[in-house]
């Protein structure tokens, strides 16, 4: 069967730590060192294990302002070795391209075992600062398919910095359970941007349809006991020093939210 969800435990969530990648080639913020990428990616990835993270997700954070839908083949490239790092740990891990690249994100995960792919504009389609999203569904499980894949679809629910106009007439449990009809291995509910907290009503919410969620957005200590109906928390500005996504991972943070979250 394909695609089982990782990193899913019974009872408490899952604690899913980021790995935000620095400029990449091609990329307005590049520096002109791989090199030193990978060693930041290999270093936070490290403290996020050191910490007590269950899983880790890699994304290219700092490769904004974001391409839309696809990215070039050196983006590509340069991740591929990030991601291979990062799956050399032994922590199961997923990665997201951005925006919305989720077949070369699906290709990433192919050639370098990752577990599963952070998926946006998966059904629904909606406006993100990087323009209009459409649904990628059949074209990307068909392409799981055609690949032979065990590689599982995490995919975003009314995603954070986005408009949702379109799909307003929609309540949130009607827009996870098309997500689930279309075929997501696991859904992701959010604040309304990075670092806004998740509304615990959200999860339940989008637990009705059937499968598991993950929080995506907004996790602190405090947070963690209204949020224990997730199966996952993803973590990414909170761990970080001083609780910003641009600076290196903090193994006490990690290791606070990970007593926290044991002592649910």
């Amino acid at each position: 069967m394909f695609a089982s969800p990782p990193a899913l435990s019974d009872g408490r969530p899952a604690l899913v730590g980021m790995v935000h990648l620095e400029a990449l080639p091609g990329a307005p913020g590049w520096q002109g060192d791989l090199q030193r990428v990978l060693a930041a990616a290999d270093r936070d990835a490290h403290r996020l294990v050191e910490g007590g993270c269950d899983a880790l997700l890699v994304e290219n954070m700092g490769d904004l302002p974001w391409l839309r839908g696809s990215v070039p083949p050196w983006t590509v490239a340069a991740m591929a070795l990030a991601v291979e790092r990062v799956v050399a740990l032994g922590k199961p891990t997923g990665l997201q391209v951005l925006a919305a690249a989720n077949r070369e994100a699906l290709g990433i995960a192919v050639a370098t075992g990752a577990r599963f792919v952070r998926v946006e504009g998966f059904a629904w389609a909606h406006v993100a600062d990087e323009g209009w999203i459409d649904a990628c569904a059949g074209e990307l499980l068909r392409d799981r398919r055609a690949l032979g894949a065990d590689v599982a679809v995490w995919a975003d629910v009314q995603k954070k910095h986005s408009a949702h106009a379109v799909t307003a007439d929609l309540s949130l449990a009607d827009l996870a359970h098309g997500t689930a009809f279309a075929g997501a291995d696991v859904l992701i509910a959010t604040g309304t941007s990075t670092g806004r907290p998740t509304s615990p009503a959200d999860v339940d919410a989008m637990k009705a349809a059937g499968l598991p969620v993950a929080v995506g957005s907004g996790v602190t200590p405090e947070s963690i006991p209204a949020l224990r109906a997730a199966d996952a928390l993803i973590v990414g500005s909170w761990l970080k020093e001083d609780g910003d996504w641009r600076r290196p991972v903090d193994t006490a943070r990690v290791r606070a939210l990970r007593v926290a979250l044991d002592a649910l």
